[in-house]
């Protein structure tokens, strides 16, 4: 674990942190936060959808994981030109816009949040067959985001199930 946090200081050494591509890959800092910076990256997202969800329904929240995916996909590109580093730990950019896919299948009731939040990080974590086809198979941002995109989508699927099968 310690080495893992020298090599990231390292990396964030080579980065120009007040930058907006640096906060927007990271989430405003959530993905420097250690442990697990994923499951930060995760929960910091989750205010995002319930305010998009509130302002627009699951439409808004819907054309967000649109521009967000292409954002990340611009912004893991970068921060990967600038540090000459795959998929770094610290971008979570992908973990939100998963997040936010897997929450399409809720209501926004905190039982469904925490489904999905549960699902989302077991199939990020575990990276099931197609996932991780996308986690090493895709290059650059396309592969940052793709992989939290697909986690998000089989999120949904288990998360819509387990409220409908349970009546949640």
């Amino acid at each position: 674990m310690l080495k893992k946090q020298r090599k990231n200081l390292e990396t964030i050494k080579k980065l120009n942190m007040r930058a907006p591509h640096v906060w927007l890959a990271t989430w405003f800092g959530t993905g420097l936060m250690y442990p697990a910076p994923g499951t930060w990256g995760t929960i910091a997202g989750i205010p995002f959808a319930i305010v998009f969800f509130l302002l627009g329904g699951k439409y808004l929240l819907f054309a967000m994981i649109l521009v967000f995916y292409i954002v990340g996909i611009i912004v893991s590109n970068k921060i990967e030109e600038e540090t000459k580093e795959h998929d770094l730990s610290m971008i979570v950019i992908d973990e939100v816009v998963g997040i936010w896919v897997a929450l399409l299948a809720t209501n926004f009731e905190p039982t469904h949040i925490l489904i999905a939040f549960i699902s989302f990080r077991f199939f990020d974590i575990l990276k099931p067959w197609p996932i991780s086809w996308a986690d090493k198979k895709l290059p650059g941002g396309r592969g940052v985001m793709a992989d939290d995109l697909l986690a998000g989508f089989f999120a949904a699927l288990i998360t819509g199930g387990i409220i409908n099968v349970f009546n949640l």
